[in-house]
């Protein structure tokens, strides 16, 4: 590919990728990092697919996979730091939120209720819910079956709304 083609495909892809990253990472640097890391390996794949269709599913599958991989690592790195820390080290709560308007507090429920889901339903519930696919999109995305996802985003509702009743 030359500069042009890779900048035009860039401009193309980088919006949606960081976003979809982002919603599952949660992190804006770490999201950037795997949506550019996304872009390399499809420009440097051997033979890579040629439709649109192909290209955008190959690149949003990449990307879901590269954001979880990310998710599991850090999860591990979290769990290792606080069981072998020797210091304990009191948590200081969160300062209370200025009054910005009841739907500025229920967005903020609703994505800590978010953040406190395991790994798969959150998952699911944020590619349906938010990005928007249907079931079939997201069993290409990854790889799992229509009546998974299904099951995987029923069971995921159930559980954000018991932990937006217990926040």
């Amino acid at each position: 590919m030359t500069r042009q083609e890779v900048t035009a495909f860039y401009n193309k892809y980088y919006k949606r990728l960081y976003n979809v990253s982002y919603r599952i990472v949660g992190n804006g640097a770490d999201a950037e990092e795997i949506m550019q890391d996304t872009i390399i390996k499809f420009i440097d794949a051997g033979q890579p697919p040629q439709e649109e269709a192909q290209i955008a599913a190959w690149l949003m599958r990449t990307c879901v996979r590269q954001s979880i991989d990310y998710v599991r690592k850090y999860k591990r790195k979290q769990t290792f730091i606080e069981e072998y820390k020797y210091d304990t080290i009191s948590g200081s709560e969160p300062s209370a939120q200025s009054k910005e308007g009841k739907t500025a507090e229920k967005v903020a429920l609703v994505k800590q209720a978010l953040e406190r889901l395991k790994d798969p339903y959150r998952t699911m519930l944020i590619l349906s819910l938010i990005e928007g696919y249907d079931y079939q999109e997201i069993a290409e995305i990854t790889s799992q079956k229509e009546a998974t996802i299904r099951s995987q985003i029923s069971r995921g509702k159930e559980k954000l709304l018991r932990e937006i009743n217990s926040l």
